[in-house]
């Protein structure tokens, strides 16, 4: 037997995806050794509000801003299921799918990961994936907190610098709605993909 390949899992609603999220997904898969990231847009997140574009546009911009890096592999696994969005569900599906050999790396901000607490099944997930961390601007992981909030978490979880890029999709979205620039806030297809179909002009500000 070889070593078991590692995959890491990075979802979110990417509402619309930008640099960065690419940075993260980048960042881990250089740190980690990851073999591929599988990017999973998301139905609806049970924690997030509605997003301001449909599953399927947020999709193929998803698709658009991975095409130049075979590493990245985008999958809509949660968007052809009734939301919401559980990660639990979509952890068993992708191991199930993967197999035995697969060795898992949930991929997510540090900002998120203060919430795993509260996710649904948060030991189970635990126990199907590590937890790949990536640091954000102006939010820390304090990982002896996690742990006494979550015991599963104890070795599991992998803190991450991360690029630190500070650009949020609700900042984009409201500078689309206020006709200002997003250029080299996200990857030039995707822009042109926003522009093409009118995406995010009467954004809300919240």
């Amino acid at each position: 037997m070889g070593e078991p390949e590692r995959i890491g899992i990075y979802g979110g609603t990417f509402d619309p995806i930008h640099i960065g999220h690419l940075a993260i997904a980048e960042e881990a898969r250089v740190a980690l050794g990851l073999s591929r990231v599988m990017v999973v847009p998301a139905a609806r997140q049970p924690l997030k509000g509605a997003e301001g574009a449909p599953a399927e546009h947020r999709l193929a911009m998803a698709r658009l801003a991975c095409a130049d890096n075979p590493a990245f592999v985008v999958d809509d696994l949660e968007l052809r299921r009734p939301p919401p969005s559980y990660t639990i569900d979509t952890l068993r599906a992708l191991a199930a799918r993967l197999g035995p050999t697969a060795e898992l790396y949930f991929v997510l901000g540090a900002d998120a990961a203060r919430d795993l607490p509260r996710w649904r099944s948060a030991d189970a997930i635990l126990a199907l994936a590590r937890i790949a961390v990536v640091g954000r601007p102006g939010t820390t992981l304090h990982l002896p907190s996690l742990a006494a909030a979550l015991p599963a978490a104890v070795g599991r979880v992998t803190l991450l610098p991360g690029p630190h890029l500070d650009i949020s999709s609700t900042e984009l979205r409201r500078r689309i709605a206020e006709n200002r620039p997003v250029r080299y806030l996200v990857p030039e297809p995707v822009r042109a993909y926003i522009a093409a179909h009118g995406l995010y002009r009467h954004a809300s500000a919240s």
